[in-house]
C-alpha cells in the first residue's frame, strides 16, 4: 500500500470518525432537552418506566417552525369533527355526557408510555365507562413532534379526529389500535406522519375499515387544523407535565407511591376507587 493511500486511508477513517461523533452529539442533544433546559417542565416517572416530558418549544423540530404542509393547514379555516363540544371543538368527551364524574386523560400520540398504558389499562377504562363510572376528555398533545422532528403526532390526531367524526365509539377503537404493541412505534420514529401507515391501522377498526369519507379525511387532511387548534389547548394545562397523565375530577391520579401514574389495572382501580371515596 502506497503512502498516499494509507494517508488518504487515515483520513477517512478520521471523518467516518468525526462524522459519527456529531450524529451521536446531535442525538443526545435531542434526549437531553427532554429533561434538562429552560424549555421542559418536568419529566413524569411512570411504574414501567420515564414518562415522556411536555417541552414548550414550538415547531416541528429544529428550525423552531412548522413545515409548509402544517404552516399552510395552520391558515385554514377550522373544521371540527363531529361529536366534540366547545367553540373550538377541542372537547373529546368519550361515555355518558351525564356521568357524574370526569377522568381527563392527557397523551401524546408517539408517546411511549401512553402506549404501555392503554394496553394495559384501555380495558379497564372502556369497562368503567360502559359502567357509568365515568366519562373520560381527551387532551392530545404534539410535543413529540418538537421533540424529535417530524409530524406523526398531529397526522395521527388529526386522523383520530376523522375517526371521531364516524363516532365516538370509531374514536375509542382506533385510538386502542394506534397504541397496540403490533402499530405502535418508537417515539423517534416518525410512522405516524404517513397517512397509508394510519389507514392501514384503521383497517383493524371495522367502523373505519373501507369507509371511504374517513379515508378521504386523512388524506386530505380535513382536520389538521383541528389537529393544532387541540394541541394548543393542551400546551394551556401548565400543571400536566408530561404523558400519560391522569386526573379524575381534576385531581391527579397516581399509584400507591403517590409520585407514578397507575400502569396496571389493579394500580388503576385502586387510584380510581381511592379518588371517588375521597
Amino acid at each position: 500500500m502506497s503512502k498516499r493511500n494509507n494517508w488518504d486511508n487515515k483520513q477517512s477513517a478520521r471523518e467516518r470518525l468525526r462524522a459519527e461523533r456529531e450524529r451521536q452529539a446531535k442525538k443526545d442533544k435531542t434526549r437531553r432537552q427532554l429533561v434538562v433546559g429552560g424549555a421542559v417542565v418536568a419529566v413524569l416517572a411512570v411504574a414501567a418506566g420515564i414518562g415522556v416530558a411536555v417541552t414548550r418549544l414550538g415547531g416541528d423540530g429544529k428550525s423552531g417552525g412548522l413545515n409548509a404542509s402544517w404552516e399552510a393547514a395552520s391558515k385554514k379555516d377550522l373544521v371540527k369533527p363531529a361529536h366534540t363540544g366547545g367553540d373550538q371543538g377541542t372537547e373529546i368527551l368519550i361515555g355518558d355526557k351525564n356521568a357524574k364524574h370526569t377522568l381527563d386523560l392527557y397523551q401524546d400520540m408517539r408517546c411511549p408510555i401512553c402506549s404501555v398504558f392503554e394496553q394495559s389499562v384501555g380495558d379497564t377504562i372502556d369497562k368503567d365507562i360502559k359502567d357509568g363510572k365515568y366519562k373520560v376528555s381527551y387532551h392530545v398533545a404534539t410535543f413529540l413532534d418538537r421533540n424529535f422532528g417530524g409530524s406523526g403526532s398531529k397526522n395521527a390526531l388529526s386522523a383520530l379526529g376523522a375517526a371521531l367524526n364516524v363516532s365516538p365509539e370509531a374514536f375509542s377503537a382506533y385510538n386502542k389500535a394506534l397504541y397496540s404493541k403490533a402499530n405502535h412505534p418508537e417515539e423517534t420514529k416518525d410512522d405516524y406522519a404517513k397517512d397509508d401507515v394510519l389507514l392501514k391501522v384503521a383497517g383493524q377498526v371495522p367502523a373505519l375499515k373501507g369507509n371511504k369519507e374517513f379515508e378521504k379525511n386523512v388524506k386530505d387532511g380535513t382536520f389538521d387544523k383541528w389537529a393544532l387548534t387541540v394541541s394548543d389547548e393542551f400546551d394551556k394545562a401548565k400543571d400536566v407535565t408530561g404523558t400519560p397523565t391522569l386526573k379524575l375530577d381534576g385531581k391527579k391520579l397516581t399509584a400507591e407511591d403517590g409520585k407514578n401514574v397507575p400502569i396496571t389495572p389493579d394500580q388503576y382501580t385502586k387510584a380510581i376507587d381511592g379518588a371517588l371515596k375521597s
